[in-house]
């Protein structure tokens, strides 16, 4: 029996601090959007293609649940805080694009494995997937459902910006069979969004989305940032006043992560924009946020997603950070499937020369690591917002949850998580504070269990 975990020579970056304020003083400050922690071992480029091809003719049950993620890197204007910024948007580009990408849906479709399981949720994403014509959005809709075989209930998102989201285009998604429409909003207030490079004013956005929802054709769910320059406290509190109002069927409420190599950054350091908002500041417009939706009686998803009623279920998002398998298409995207990682080409020679000549767009495949099932459990129960002792043990095959509770009980003493048990079965509740600093705390999770794992591969479960 594996002895249990020794926290003694952690620091502060595992454990926390020990503050009467762990919501704003848990930790220095939140350095990622998402955990990470896999150790990938590359392909060599002379063999990814021959093992590209040999995963998709894999059809073996049972089958995990599988995501389609099509990916539009094009964009009219680089919002400030944003670093994958790929290619300004032009007809040329995007019809020479486009006209690739049904190449490439028609080849992945066609695969054994894309025909083995139906697919619960599919999202286009970018860039600004509505930079594509009315039309193209409709043809690209209608060629993902008569190639793919997709659940009777999946959910179909088209991400975007409101600017130039016309009555014609929303009519041409809808009938291209989109079900699901999520943009961008990240604040209504019209300074705010100047300053970050948004397009259109406050009244514009809301009338617009108000617009859309109230036709009540498909969800309409938007995402808010908050720590965004000249947003403070009163902004804040209007822009989630402002979500109410419009009709919006969902929100996510994303903290600013300062990434390098952003206009914001450099904008910042020349004396053109002020700093954006301190981790206590945003700290505590989460508070107000989750205080809010709670006052408003929405039903939370995640840690940073609120449905106003039952038709925003938030499918792909919860699968893609779940087991689920992901077929990636389009340049830039990435997925995974099997025990692989995918990303194709974010350059459009490289993805459209091998499309042409039907090859497999791979700028890089890997081979996951053995951890890679626990550390995607352990993700996917941090942003759900309670981890589970039996699904944790079982992906790990050990009593990992048992393992760590040393750590877990450190965390509770923080304030971070309250343990709970109930009759055999247990969990780990994350508090406010733990769920501000959800992605921190899963990557320590992560940190610790890689060690623990070397020590006890053959370790029995026992829950």
């Amino acid at each position: 029996m594996l002895a249990r975990l020794d926290t003694s020579t952690f620091g502060s970056d595992i454990l926390g601090e020990s503050t009467p304020d762990p919501l704003r003083f848990g930790f220095r400050r939140k350095l990622s959007a998402h955990a990470g922690g896999n150790h990938h071992a590359p392909i060599a480029a002379d063999d990814i293609q021959s093992i590209a091809k040999q995963v998709l003719q894999l059809t073996p049950p049972p089958f995990n649940k599988r995501c389609l993620y099509v990916h539009i890197p094009f964009c009219r204007v680089r919002c400030t805080y944003c670093s994958f910024f790929e290619y300004a948007s032009s007809q040329r580009l995007i019809d020479d694009y486009f006209a690739a990408l049904l190449v490439e849906v028609k080849y992945k479709a066609a695969q054994p494995w894309s025909q083995a399981a139906p697919f619960q949720a599919v999202y286009i994403g970018g860039g600004t997937p509505t930079d594509l014509t009315a039309a193209q959005i409709k043809q690209l809709g209608t060629m993902i459902r008569q190639h793919f075989p997709l659940a009777t209930d999946c959910e179909l998102t088209l991400e975007g910006r409101i600017n130039r989201f016309s009555d014609e285009m929303f009519e041409s998604a809808l009938e291209g069979g989109f079900n699901r429409f999520s943009f961008g909003v990240q604040s209504f207030d019209t300074q705010v969004r100047r300053k970050a490079k948004r397009l259109d004013d406050r009244e514009v956005v809301l009338k617009r989305i108000n617009e859309l929802a109230t036709t009540d054709q498909a969800p309409i769910v938007i995402d808010l940032l908050y720590g965004l320059p000249y947003q403070n406290i009163g902004v804040w509190q209007q822009d989630l006043d402002d979500f109410i109002d419009c009709g919006a069927h969902g929100v996510d409420l994303y903290q600013l992560i300062e990434m390098g190599n952003t206009p914001m950054g450099k904008m910042v350091e020349q004396g053109r924009l002020p700093e954006p908002a301190d981790t206590m500041t945003k700290a505590s417009m989460f508070e107000i946020g989750v205080d809010y939706m709670a006052k408003h009686h929405l039903r939370r998803l995640s840690v940073n997603h609120w449905a106003r009623d039952n038709r925003e279920r938030s499918c792909y998002n919860s699968l893609a950070k779940t087991t689920a398998e992901v077929l990636p298409l389009g340049a830039g995207a990435g997925g995974n499937i099997g025990s692989y990682g995918f990303m194709q080409h974010r350059k459009l020679e490289r993805y459209i020369d091998d499309v042409s000549n039907q090859r497999f767009p791979l700028a890089m495949m890997v081979k996951s690591s053995h951890h890679a099932a626990i550390n995607t459990a352990i993700k996917a129960g941090f942003d759900r917002g309670v981890v589970v002792a039996k699904e944790l043990d079982k992906q790990a095959g050990w009593s990992l949850f048992s393992y760590c509770l040393p750590l877990f009980q450190q965390w509770q003493k923080n304030g971070f998580v309250v343990l709970e048990q109930q009759g055999r079965h247990r969990y780990l509740n994350l508090t406010l504070a733990g769920q501000f600093w959800a992605v921190t705390l899963a990557q320590a999770l992560i940190q610790v269990m890689t060690t623990a794992t070397v020590k006890a591969q053959s370790q029995p479960c026992v829950n």
